[in-house]
């Protein structure tokens, strides 16, 4: 299987949210190596290892395109050059301080107030780098569409490979994968006053990342930092 890309948000290397993420997660996105867990009262390591594994594999990121693979005829240079070209037209933000909330199954940091800007930044992302993007497999149409997708969604889907981006679009600092109710509730608990600080300033947005994963299943890596300097 080819090589994945996406266009992410992520903290800066070494900033007091990069460390915050990684050590949640157990890996750095910004080199791929493990880093020592959190440790959690109550909850064994093997066991947050579980929880956290699905967001582990992606790093700790915002989407803002999604993962895809190149189209034939294109290169991963092209799309660094691309991407680069793209983010040196857009002008930094501040993005609302962010909160912690449950989404479906899952915990997330999410902006606690709409951007109009963060929204723009994803939805110019994916149209302007959609022509790196290999069209979905049918197996990836599927699985998409076994979380029953509106009919809106469907229609994101077959437009840009992905149910939920534009109007769609909800940006999230992914915690953990799905939950049962009761380690929901007790991972609320810890993080709570794990994340307090991390959420009382705006977060300034003057960078994304092009991220890559390059083999299946392998973990998705920080591949280009791209500055907005627009």
């Amino acid at each position: 299987m080819p090589a994945r890309y996406a266009i992410y948000y992520a903290p800066k290397p070494d900033s007091p949210l990069d460390r915050f993420g990684a050590a949640w997660l157990g890996r750095s996105a910004h080199t791929g190596a493990a880093v020592d867990r959190t440790a959690v009262p109550g909850i064994e390591p093997r066991r947050l290892h579980e929880l956290t594994a699905e967001p582990r594999r992606y790093g700790f990121h915002g989407t803002l395109k999604p993962p895809f693979a190149l189209r034939e005829g294109t290169t991963a240079a092209d799309l660094v050059e691309a991407a680069r070209a793209f983010a040196a037209v857009r002008a930094p933000f501040l993005l609302p301080p962010l909160r912690l909330a449950a989404l479906g199954r899952f915990l997330a940091l999410v902006p606690s107030a709409p951007s109009p800007e963060l929204a723009a930044l994803a939805a110019d992302a994916v149209r302007a780098l959609d022509r790196f993007r290999a069209p979905p497999s049918d197996a990836e149409l599927a699985r998409r569409r076994r979380a029953g997708l509106t009919p809106r969604q469907e229609e994101l889907l077959a437009l840009w490979g992905y149910p939920y981006v534009m109007d769609a679009f909800r940006f999230h600092l992914t915690l953990t994968g799905p939950l049962e109710p009761a380690d929901r509730e007790r991972l609320m608990a810890v993080l709570e006053p794990m994340t307090a600080d991390l959420c009382r300033d705006p977060l300034p947005i003057d960078a994304v990342y092009l991220f890559e994963e390059a083999a299946p299943a392998g973990g998705f890596t920080i591949a280009a930092q791209l500055p907005l300097s627009g």
